[in-house]
């Protein structure tokens, strides 16, 4: 397995170049292995700090909301939470102790059967310097949007997000009326989130606005629902369907006017729409200041925005973005049945787009892998006769597939199907410094399938080692 440093910076810290496929427990080899070091434009985040569980001042077990509201309230002191057990955090399924800052009120859910019982939560953790947010065991996270701002040195670990997806009948599919994202970063800098799972949400996985800097995404898993019996999408469709008057698009789908069946919703339903967001304002100055690094991410069945940037920069090494899924699904919807869904001004299909760089942002692909994405890399969103809005993106080394056909190499590489579309392109160019100011290590892009998807690959869940582990950056 072929190992590639970029050493492009003096000092930047000294990464272990030898790699070892994992074997036997985890606890015993994930505990020594630099491939879990954090790397990317978070380096230096140090967290909340090695802090023995003893230390009841500073380190905090949370069993449940009222225990999470009040280790994340502003100036509580805490340094790293460790949620012991699944949290159920809707608005209406906590206690009203926790009802209180941090938490707050989200919008309500409208069809939903089960948000519409829990209610929404959002949990704002504000001002603080230095916190460690992680679950020994891949806790769960469920009916909670969390939003970071004006905070640094934040660390996320091992933990799963859940249940935030509901049906848009009130935009007619749209999906403009629910601000719910798993978490959203704004006005903050170094912040890591690794080996975590983030299932389908109304809106965005993790966004990040506002000028935020210094965020690496790593070793997590993104994916669409699976559309298997109990899912949640499947139990909406369900909710849909045994009361289609209630539903006018719903039953508008279904009827012989279009002609999808159960089957074919809970299908088309089931992809992502949105992954990362990175600077959310059109051309504003604050998005000079975003960096993000994703790395040894597995997005499966997400139809955008793997990154989307506008302005700063992004970097993106050793990810899987497979829309085999998403785009299997889109299969099911006819010319016909297209024509006919937009006559009414509804919206259901599937978008299929991968990284997108806008606004002059910077974005770098490389030794990655591309399935069944449409348009893998896009450089503008707005309007391609404008360059005001077209960004620089460049890949390298990357695996891309569609519909059977195959292409590893470059975006520059005469006729590859990876060149930016639809503007003129820019050349490549970082904003702000000539090279990245830290050191990574890459896998071999025909590996990642295996790495990333093993017992010990991308997600929570994944790795079982000592909680202390989790609290440190290098190993």
């Amino acid at each position: 397995m072929k190992k590639t440093v970029r050493s492009l910076c003096s000092t930047a810290l000294a990464l272990t170049l030898g790699f070892t496929l994992l074997s036997g427990p985890a606890s015993v080899q994930a505990a020594g292995n630099a491939d879990y070091n954090l790397a990317g434009f978070s380096q230096g985040n140090t967290g909340g700090g090695v802090i023995n569980e003893s230390n009841t001042s500073t380190y905090k077990k949370v069993y449940n909301a009222t225990d999470l509201a009040l280790a994340l309230k502003k100036n509580s002191g805490v340094k790293v939470v460790e949620i012991m057990n699944d949290l159920d955090l809707g608005w209406n399924e906590i206690p009203s102790a926790a009802q209180t800052s941090p938490f707050a009120k989200h919008n309500d859910a409208l069809t939903h059967p089960v948000l519409k019982q829990t209610g929404v939560s959002k949990i704002t953790v504000d001002g603080f310097n230095g916190l460690t947010l992680f679950s020994a065991n891949g806790s769960k996270i469920k009916h909670a949007a969390i939003t970071v701002k004006r905070s640094s040195n934040v660390i996320i670990r091992n933990l799963e997000f859940d249940e935030l997806w509901e049906w848009d009948e009130s935009t007619k599919g749209d999906y403009d009326k629910n601000d719910w994202d798993y978490i959203t970063l704004e006005d903050s800098s170094g912040v890591w989130i690794d080996h975590c799972t983030f299932n389908k949400a109304y809106d965005g996985l993790v966004d990040s606005k506002k000028g935020t800097s210094g965020v690496t995404i790593s070793w997590s898993t993104f994916k669409g629902d699976d559309g298997s019996a109990n899912s949640w999408v499947t139990r909406q469709i369900n909710e849909l369907e045994a009361n289609k008057a209630s539903y006018p698009m719903y039953n508008y789908l279904r009827s012989s006017a279009v002609g999808l069946s159960k089957e074919d919703v809970i299908a088309i339903s089931g992809p992502q729409k949105k992954g990362h967001l990175v600077g959310a304002t059109s051309l504003e100055s604050a998005n000079a200041n975003l960096s993000i690094t994703l790395h040894h991410n597995l997005y499966k069945d997400i139809q955008d925005r793997m990154p989307r940037l506008r302005g700063g920069n992004a970097h993106a090494y050793n990810i899987i973005m497979d829309a085999t899924g998403a785009r299997s699904a889109q299969a099911r919807i006819t010319t016909a049945m297209a024509t006919a869904i937009a006559s009414k001004g509804y919206k259901l299909g599937i978008t299929s787009n991968g990284a997108i760089s806008t606004e002059s942002g910077a974005v770098l692909v490389e030794k990655s892998v591309i399935k069944d994405v449409q348009y893998p890399v896009r450089n503008n969103q707005t309007d391609p006769t404008n360059a005001t809005y077209t960004g620089k993106i460049s890949v390298l080394d990357t695996i891309y597939s569609l519909d059977g056909s195959s292409f590893r190499g470059d975006s520059g590489t005469a006729g590859s199907p990876l060149a930016p579309v639809p503007a003129v392109i820019k050349p490549f160019s970082w904003n702000g410094f000539i090279s990245l100011p830290y050191s990574y290590q890459t896998d071999d892009p025909s590996t990642l399938n295996t790495r990333l998807t093993s017992s010990n690959g991308a997600g929570a869940g994944k790795l079982t080692w000592s909680k202390d582990n989790w609290l440190k950056t290098s190993y």
